[in-house]
This record gives structure tokens, C-alpha cells and sequence, in this order.
């Protein structure tokens, strides 16, 4: 049975308005062959809980008490008056207003400045699950809202054993696997049209924490090379995961592609990369 990730609805990106429902598609490399509901993570995540209906939602790695970045589904804290300034200076703004647009409950334009329409959409989210609505991105308003907002049906590879990496060009997704079980998710670009990163499965073969394009001549920290010259990297030009193309690679926001290093750099990583070019 292929993993599922989870099921929000379709977005209007760049816009930040929710649009509908994910469908069930038919089978193909780059179509689910079904969405189901996510599962229902406890407030600082120690069991999963069931799906709403008969759907059974995905398997998501325990949040420990102790919070600190090698735990599942976090990120920094952030609140009221945090913005995204530039790649170098990534606060993951804009990837809040996203993933609470998503649960259709932020509908102003997702812009990475943290102000009063993002508070608000947090205390919302808070409200709905429980927390304490502080207004600010907490580490369990973080382990909750990420695997809600992470989405689709990854290959049935990903269940495998280890820390697998699966890549959906098509929804701008990397969601990192530990032994089947979702760990974490990250928003990411890939290749141009006519530099795509390529579909398939493949092994870390080369690590570099401070690697420089000898094409390209750009920084590319915390780089894990998979297929020839692709890598899962940090990116020192994206600020919008939805705006722009890399040259074949995997970008990350430089803080997430050190999160990922910093689990996975002394562990044999299986990357597979699917979905449609987008």
C-alpha cells in the first residue's frame, strides 16, 4: 500500500486562498491513485490517533517532549513582527501563511511578513486543536500543523526501512521518512524545464557542507548528491519555493537543507524524486 502523506486542499499558491479538495486521480507515476484524510497527532505528539471516517491516515514519527530541531515536524519559533528577509534570513513566514492557508483558515497573501491576519490564522489553528492560543508558531503548534499540510500519496518505496527522502516536483514537497514513518516536510524547489531534476530512486553518493558549483559558481550549503551532479541542498537565492527553478537541483531554504544534514549526514539517505514537473 503506498504511503500517504496526508490530504489538504488544492491551492492558489502565490494568491494564499484555498481552492476546493484534493481528488482521488488515477494510478500513475505522477497521480495518486487515492488521497486520504491525515491522522490526528496529540498535542505534543506522542501517539497517532485515527483518521476522521473509515480512511487510515499516514504513520508519523513521535514528537518528543524535549523539543529541539532533530525532533519530528519543527521548526524556529516565530510571532508577530518576524518576516522573511532575503535567503540568508529565512524565518519560515511564508511557509506558515502557506500551510494555514491550506487548512483554509489564512486567506491574506502570503508575503512573509508575520502581522495581525497571521496571528490571527494561528490562534485559529491553535483553537481547532486544542493549544494554547498564544498567536505565535510554538514547537507543538509546529508539530501539528506540519504533517496536516503535507499532502498526496508518495511511492510505495518510501515505506522502506532507514531515512528515505521523497521529492514531489509537482507539489514544491520534500518529506523526509524514518523506517516508513513521516518525520518531517519541507517546501522545496527543483529543476527548470529543461534542466528537470530526475524522477526515480537513487542513494547519497557524496556529501559537502560547504560545496561551490564549479558550473555554476553558487554556494550550495549542506549539499547531499544523489544523481550525478543533483543535489539536496541549501539555496543562497531562494526566498519564494514557489518562484523560480534550480539547474536540476533539490533547493532547500539554507536553514531546513542544515536540518536535514544534521540528521541524515552520517546515515545512508534513499532519495526518490516523482510527480510532474511543475
Amino acid at each position: 500500500m503506498r504511503r500517504t502523506i496526508g490530504l489538504i486542499g488544492t491551492l492558489t499558491l502565490l494568491l494564499g486562498s484555498a481552492a476546493g479538495v484534493l481528488t482521488p486521480a488515477e494510478a500513475t507515476p505522477d497521480t495518486p491513485a487515492k488521497v486520504v484524510a491525515p491522522a490526528v497527532v496529540t498535542a505534543v505528539v506522542t501517539a497517532v490517533a485515527p483518521a476522521v471516517g473509515p480512511a487510515v491516515g499516514p504513520a508519523v514519527a513521535p514528537v518528543a517532549a524535549k523539543w529541539s530541531l532533530a525532533q519530528p515536524f519543527t521548526r524556529e519559533g516565530i510571532k508577530t513582527g518576524t518576516r522573511d528577509n532575503g535567503p540568508q534570513h529565512i524565518q519560515h513566514v511564508r511557509e506558515v501563511q502557506l500551510r494555514l492557508a491550506r487548512t483554509g483558515l489564512y486567506k491574506s497573501a502570503i508575503d512573509g511578513v508575520f502581522g495581525a491576519s497571521t496571528e490571527k490564522a494561528v490562534k485559529a489553528f491553535q483553537a481547532r486543536w486544542g493549544l494554547r492560543q498564544t498567536g505565535a508558531m510554538n514547537p507543538v503548534t509546529w508539530a501539528k500543523l506540519i504533517p496536516r499540510t503535507t499532502y498526496g500519496v508518495a511511492p510505495k518505496v518510501c515505506d522502506g526501512p532507514g531515512w528515505h527522502m521523497c521529492v514531489d516536483r509537482k507539489r514544491h514537497q520534500a518529506s523526509l521518512f524514518k523506517n516508513g514513518a513521516l518525520y518531517n516536510s519541507w517546501l522545496v524547489r527543483t529543476g527548470q524545464y529543461t534542466l528537470q531534476t530526475r524522477t526515480g530512486s537513487f542513494n547519497v553518493y557524496w556529501r559537502d557542507i560547504a560545496h561551490v558549483s564549479h558550473q555554476y559558481g553558487g554556494g550550495m550549503p549542506y549539499s547531499q548528491f544523489f544523481s550525478g551532479g543533483q543535489a539536496l541542498h541549501g539555496s543562497e537565492l531562494m526566498t519564494n519555493p514557489f518562484d523560480g527553478h534550480s539547474h536540476g537541483c533539490v533547493n532547500f531554504y539554507i536553514e531546513d537543507a542544515r536540518q536535514l544534514w544534521n540528521l541524515t549526514h552520517n546515515a545512508k539517505l534513499t532519495v526518490t524524486v516523482y510527480g510532474a514537473w511543475d
